[in-house]
């Protein structure tokens, strides 16, 4: 298998993550210069469907794109460590948060920093600054809410390390390119985010 991946987006590092949580060595990593525009070249759009990163490229010919959903072909062939919910209840809960921290964080972290770094102008094109602002707001909302939640819980979905704390570390992580640092009274939050940043996967995902 491929994995087309590249370091310059947060998307393609919750594979690498989860490939190292899991011990897999047998993807071979293709690296995307998405700042070239490679992945915008009509072979990557032929062999991908959509000009995103990552995407998962099996032996037989298939391809697979979007992040959890690679991340959940992988859970199925190397099942331990469970990152997803060993039963109905448990993979239900993990869904739930993974979405919510997507929607709610990930994603809005994401356009913030499309719209306020000065090398994602080329991306963008445009770059709109009341964009930024309003996803800021609304992700700093849900981090409130992922406060409450693990002043509870150890971590967000479970009481172990899922693909739900994966997706809402990364989101976060990358907003430390536009220098950005959750607000200070969110001490649940910041616990948790130390907890996930000293995991010996956390850097095999950068």
């Amino acid at each position: 298998m491929k994995l087309y991946t590249s370091h310059r987006a947060p998307n393609p590092r919750r594979v690498r993550w989860v490939m190292a949580e899991k011990g897999i060595t047998d993807v071979e990593l293709v690296e995307v210069d998405i700042m070239a525009g490679d992945h915008k070249t009509a072979e990557y759009r032929e062999r991908v469907g959509v000009p995103h990163v990552p995407a998962l490229e099996l032996d037989d010919g298939t391809t697979i794109s979007e992040s959890v959903a690679i991340c959940r072909y992988l859970e199925a062939l190397y099942p331990e460590p469970n990152l997803f919910g060993v039963d109905a209840r448990e993979q239900a809960i993990v869904e739930m948060w993974t979405r919510r921290n997507e929607f709610y964080l990930a994603n809005p972290i994401m356009l913030n920093v499309r719209h306020t770094h000065p090398l994602m102008a080329a991306l963008e094109g445009a770059q709109v600054a009341e964009v930024a602002a309003y996803n800021r707001l609304w992700a700093e909302r849900f981090m409130q809410t992922l406060d409450d939640r693990l002043a509870e819980h150890e971590f967000i979905a479970l009481d172990r390390f899922t693909i739900a704390d994966i997706v809402a570390v990364i989101g976060l992580d990358f907003a430390r390119l536009v220098k950005y640092r959750p607000p200070a009274e969110l001490t649940h939050l910041a616990r948790w985010l130390e907890t996930c940043r000293a995991r010996p996967a956390a850097a095999a995902g950068i």
